[in-house]
């Protein structure tokens, strides 16, 4: 068996909990192809700090990923209650290696939410960075997140949520929990609502 073969036949909670010394002895001969298949196994962020060893938890990573303001017919906005930190944000994570950004919250909604989204419903409503974007975890992870925030109106399914949830629920805009990750983000939604209904009014 490969080492490649190796991780595949774990769990993903036993890939997770590879030490430093286990997952530089399975890549350390392996190709950048076949070390983007691991990552995308593990998930990036987890996987980008196994391999800082015991600066994992002390290093400051930059993370690219997506979030999602998804609506309901009433535009109340569907937010997430996380399971390790119990704050309230929106749907969406992490883009893995060689993942478009549309390809990334697609897949993090269907994790997350189990709604099914179609990449031409997604509407681009801007990219957020800085340090606004900078959240700390429970665990002592530090991340600074460039986000590119999109708006869905349109998607099938019913909600469910994963493991990373407490629960999931629709805020009116207006009347949205204190307890939230995603407030800057929130934000950003709400300034492009106001500008867009400018330009409707102008034209």
């Amino acid at each position: 068996m490969s080492n490649l073969e190796q991780i595949r036949s774990l769990s993903p909670k036993e890939r997770r909990a590879l030490s430093y010394d286990e997952l530089v002895t399975l890549i350390r001969n392996m190709t950048s192809d076949k070390i983007m298949e691991v990552s995308k196994l593990i998930g990036y962020p987890v996987f980008a700090r196994l391999c800082m060893g015991e600066l994992k938890h002390k290093f400051v990573l930059l993370q690219d990923g997506a979030a999602a303001i998804i609506l309901n017919s009433q535009n109340q906005i569907l937010l997430q209650r996380r399971s390790d930190s119990g704050k309230w944000g929106l749907p969406g994570g992490c883009q893995e290696l060689g993942e478009r950004f549309q390809d990334t919250i697609v897949r993090e909604i269907k994790e997350e939410t189990n709604l099914d989204v179609r990449e031409e419903d997604l509407e681009l409503v801007d990219i957020v960075s800085g340090l606004s974007r900078k959240n700390e975890y429970p665990n002592g992870d530090v991340v600074i997140n460039n986000t590119v925030l999109y708006c869905v109106k349109n998607y099938k399914g019913n909600i469910a949520w994963d493991s990373e949830s407490k629960g999931m629920k629709f805020f009116d805009i207006d009347q949205l929990p204190s307890n939230q990750n995603d407030a800057d983000l929130i934000e950003v939604y709400k300034n492009w609502v106001h500008k867009s209904n400018n330009e409707s009014d102008k034209s």
